[in-house]
């Protein structure tokens, strides 16, 4: 059976993205898509990359898998770093939940009909860790008791608002683990109490 992993970077306060919009997410390495707080260092970065190898795949919102976008294709000023995250992203199946968008990219597949109904299948036909990326697809399943575990990267960094980590009402949780990440990030680690 696979396992529901919501993480995401935020800042101190709280926030995946800053007023602006632009988002913070484990996967989202781009100064482009961070507009708020700068992008990862090279030990941060590598963490991510080997995350995502990690990964039996990505369960995404419009919105989110829209920024993610950003690493389909090569990019000319981008460095060994960048190209090594994008080999490792693409070849992941993804899966969005969308109700607006009529078609996905490679290796991606429009989630037909509900979306709590979908993970729930997913997670008994796969096996390994599954990351799910967007703090709406997030509330909505950590709501229906799908969510597995939750990685809350803090990077200190006050964006004083924006979208926070947290949807909706935050569910019990118990602590399991913490750790530095990087240059300037702590994960926390947290499962449902």
């Amino acid at each position: 059976m696979a396992r529901l992993i919501f993480g995401m970077m935020q800042s101190l306060d709280g926030y995946v993205a800053g007023p602006s919009g632009g988002p913070s997410s484990e996967g989202v390495l781009s100064a482009q898509a961070a507009a708020e707080m700068p992008p990862p260092g090279p030990t941060s970065f590598r963490h991510f990359v080997d995350n995502v190898r990690s990964l039996d795949g990505m369960l995404y919102g419009r919105r989110i898998y829209e920024v993610m976008r950003y690493w389909d294709e090569d990019k000319p000023d981008w460095d060994d770093h960048e190209h090594e995250f994008a080999a490792a992203w693409r070849p992941k199946p993804k899966w969005v939940a969308s109700r607006s968008l009529k078609f996905v990219g490679p290796n991606a597949t429009l989630i037909q009909g509900d979306v709590i109904d979908f993970a729930r299948s997913l997670k008994a036909e796969r096996k390994g860790d599954i990351d799910v990326a967007g703090p709406e697809i997030a509330n909505v399943l950590s709501a229906a008791g799908l969510i597995d575990e939750y990685r809350l990267y803090f990077r200190p960094y006050i964006l004083g608002g924006g979208k926070p980590y947290f949807a909706g009402p935050r569910p019990p949780l118990r602590l399991v683990n913490h750790e530095p990440i990087g240059e300037d990030a702590v994960r926390l680690t947290y499962v449902p109490a």
